[in-house]
């Protein structure tokens, strides 16, 4: 299922939006500000409730809140430890669950009547793809229906493959195309060859120059194709080709901070410490009430952690530890983890132990925890300490 994990953590599609209101919800979308964006869409189909367009706005806001109440938003999930996909589903209400069935079903009911008309009308097949995609993200997240997911995932693929037939200068429609080439070219040989014979192919390369140009030359999507790239290339571990796409975003959505946060990773894989260090002292500052303190400081540790400056990253951590219980798991876990290899690392074993004990009392089941079980038995050490 790895296949649809990228997806859901990065797909972000949107059309052009013309109507004012539909600017400003998208405004608060790429914010953050999902209680925003929900309202604003829902004023939207209030007033539009024709447009499968406005339905599809509606849906995906009501998905993106709860994939960032729950962390889904963040790439480390993807190409850190404890993936998303091993984790429990996302929390939602079943109001939400109400109003998002009926988004879908509209959005979907309103498309599908027009290509019924018009078998060749573009946009509405661009829409309907939009849908399928959307939904696929809800069934694999907030559901947990697997299979579900994998078949609305390969109809909203299928259903821009006939976008682009249509109209080959659309290259909107790419974006979808690019990030399946994408993630079936990046499984194990053994899922590829299963896929294969199932008639799904893939090629990573190819994937990722598709992504390329959607984030150049798309109209609609460009945004989107720059976000998903920047995650691909943290996958592929070219922080030097992020880097530039993080801060553009970062500029024209300075409300968003996981922008920052992914920005702070990608500095400090590339060796700019200090610049990475300037990032987080701007986190701080902007005191935004919906970032836990925990997170900056967690960042923080981690990457003095990485740059070998354990006495300075166990000050950090150490603001982080005493909340583990009270702030998301992933953080509150990889802090104790962290603290314990740097504790190892330092040669004081016994307050490593303690550490990893907390780790695994978080979150035993996770990869994190897994980790922390193993030093245990043994010290940590670096790969090149080894």
């Amino acid at each position: 299922m790895k296949s649809v994990v990228i997806v859901v953590l990065s797909l972000c599609v949107v059309l052009a939006a013309e109507n004012p209101l539909t600017v400003k919800g998208f405004d608060h979308f790429y914010n953050l500000e999902c209680d925003q964006a929900i309202e604003t869409f829902q004023k939207v189909v209030d007033t539009e409730p024709a447009n499968a367009d406005h339905w599809n706005h509606l849906a995906q806001a009501i998905l993106y809140r709860a994939m960032f109440r729950g962390g889904a938003l963040e790439s480390e999930l993807v190409s850190g430890n404890n993936p998303f996909y091993a984790r429990s589903k996302l929390a939602t209400t079943e109001e939400d669950h109400i109003v998002f069935d009926e988004a879908v079903r509209r959005a979907m009911a309103l498309s599908s009547q027009a290509v019924t008309k018009n078998p060749r009308d573009a946009k509405a097949l661009y829409s309907l793809g939009i849908t399928y995609a959307i939904r696929s993200n809800y069934n694999f997240l907030v559901r947990k229906a697997w299979r579900d997911a994998l078949r609305d995932a390969t109809t909203a693929r299928q259903t821009h493959n006939k976008v682009s037939e249509i109209e080959p200068t659309l290259v909107d429609a790419h974006l979808l195309q690019g990030l399946h080439d994408y993630i079936v070219g990046s499984l194990p040989l053994g899922y590829r060859m299963l896929g294969f014979m199932a008639g799904i192919r893939g090629d990573k390369e190819q994937g990722i120059r598709t992504l390329e140009m959607v984030a150049v030359k798309g109209e609609t999507s460009r945004w989107d194709a720059q976000i998903v790239l920047g995650v691909t290339y943290r996958r592929e571990r070219q922080p030097q080709k992020a880097i530039p796409l993080l801060e553009p975003l970062i500029q024209r959505f300075p409300r968003n901070y996981l922008f920052r946060l992914e920005l702070v990773q990608m500095l400090a894989d590339a060796g700019r410490k200090d610049d990475a260090l300037r990032v987080l002292d701007e986190l701080e500052k902007l005191k935004d009430p919906r970032l836990d303190a925990a997170r900056v400081h967690y960042s923080r540790g981690n990457l003095l952690f990485w740059y070998r400056d354990y006495d300075g990253a166990l000050a950090s951590l150490a603001k982080v530890t005493p909340r583990a219980n009270q702030i998301d798991g992933n953080t509150g876990m990889n802090a104790w983890l962290r603290t314990g290899q740097c504790y190892d690392m330092k040669g004081q074993r016994a307050k490593a132990l303690g550490a990893y004990r907390q780790a695994v009392n978080g979150a035993p089941d996770s990869d994190g925890g897994k980790e922390a079980k193993r030093y245990l038995a043994s010290p940590y050490r670096r790969p090149m300490d080894r």
